[in-house]
């Protein structure tokens, strides 16, 4: 059984609106598979999946490349529950494949203080990687607290809470089609 993206506003009052639809995710997606398999042609780029929230897209962007890539995954943690970030980062998995002299693109769900990507892209610099980039759906440049670049942008949205499509709170919502907002 499927539901569409009203479907699940109507069945869970807690989330307030769509945000960005399924069918603009899975559009979106594409595209950006489409730039990074043009932009890495001819290298086999690692693509860091930071865990949890980005598994989903990483799984649709994957699908989205015409170009050979690995995937490892990082698990980092600098929220601890809550909706705002502590600014401290804790590395909870790291890589298990030597990243020296490889293509590297950070796959994130969401960048909104930049203080976690900006440790991230410092660590992994140290490891000697021929280059890294970002890649993140989702960017809050409203609630930046660090400049970071991001090489491939999906959406830019606004200094709201929001859900779905991997992004959780308190381990909820994930399995959502799309991204939402939830009611304050």
């Amino acid at each position: 059984m499927t539901y569409d993206d009203q479907d699940y506003l109507r069945r869970d009052p807690l989330i307030e609106r769509v945000l960005i639809s399924s069918d603009d995710l899975a559009k979106r997606c594409c595209q950006m598979g489409n730039e990074l398999s043009r932009d890495y042609d001819g290298s086999v780029p690692i693509l860091v999946c930071i865990l949890k929230g980005a598994y989903v897209f990483l799984a649709d962007l994957t699908r989205c490349l015409s170009i050979d890539h690995e995937v490892d995954f990082m698990a980092v943690s600098s929220y601890e529950g809550g909706t705002q970030s502590t600014g401290v980062v804790k590395i909870i998995k790291d890589l298990r494949v030597n990243i020296t002299d490889r293509d590297v693109v950070i796959v994130e769900d969401i960048v909104d203080s930049g203080l976690t990507l900006s440790y991230l892209i410092d660590m992994l610099g140290t490891r000697s990687p021929r280059s890294i980039r970002v890649c993140a759906l989702l960017d809050k440049v409203s609630a930046r607290r660090k400049d970071v670049p991001i090489d491939y942008r999906g959406f830019e949205i606004p200094k709201e809470f929001v859900v779905g499509y991997g992004l959780d709170y308190d381990e909820k919502y994930r399995n959502l089609p799309f991204i939402g907002v939830l009611k304050q």
